[in-house]
């Protein structure tokens, strides 16, 4: 197989899976995180580096959001809101978070490949990202892509466009997000 046909069909399985969840999973978030007071954001492993995308353009919308790990991650309680990712269904380290979120009283959010995954059993709302992760790359895999990788590049630009929604929704302009970036680069 040729680079290009390897582009063409990478390209095309993040298309459809984005086509699936878009329009509706997108929508289905930001009221949940307008209302939130804090926002914390945790993943694991290349799951975790798009969650850590997602928190910092939250940040740049001027949302008051924290990557759980960070020693400047305050406690989270009622009001707040706990988003996880959990593609293949679960993690231990997800479900122990959940929990501590449940009980200080915050709501939690789960994005997901796995939709009746245990994560999603506990959380308050549940975002299908329909894509192939690692539980699936043996068995079943239709991704060309290794492992879990059609799932975080779906993920990575979901999360764009959830972030271009929101701006619209908050009428954040360009310049304002701009305003919350670091300058210590």
């Amino acid at each position: 197989m040729t680079t290009d046909n390897i582009v063409s069909q990478a390209l095309a399985e993040v298309k459809q899976v984005l086509d699936a969840a878009v329009p509706t999973q997108v929508d289905a978030m930001v009221p949940r995180i307008r209302k939130a007071g804090r926002i914390a954001v945790y993943g694991v492993g290349r799951e975790g580096l798009m969650m850590k995308s997602l928190g910092m353009r939250l940040f740049h919308l001027g949302l008051d959001v924290h990557v759980v790990g960070d020693m400047t991650t305050p406690p989270l309680s009622t009001g707040d809101l706990l988003i996880v990712s959990a593609g293949p269904g679960q993690f231990s380290t997800v479900m122990g978070l959940m929990g501590v979120a449940h009980d200080a009283g915050a709501q939690t959010m789960c994005i997901t490949a796995e939709p009746d995954g245990a994560a999603a059993r506990l959380a308050d709302q549940v975002i299908h990202i329909p894509a192939q992760t690692m539980a699936r790359d043996q068995t079943g895999a239709t991704s060309i892509l290794p492992m879990g990788s059609l799932f975080e590049a779906a993920q990575f630009l979901f999360f764009e466009f959830l972030i271009l929604r929101l701006c619209d929704v908050m009428g954040r302009s360009p310049a304002e997000m701009r305003a919350n970036h670091t300058n210590l680069e």
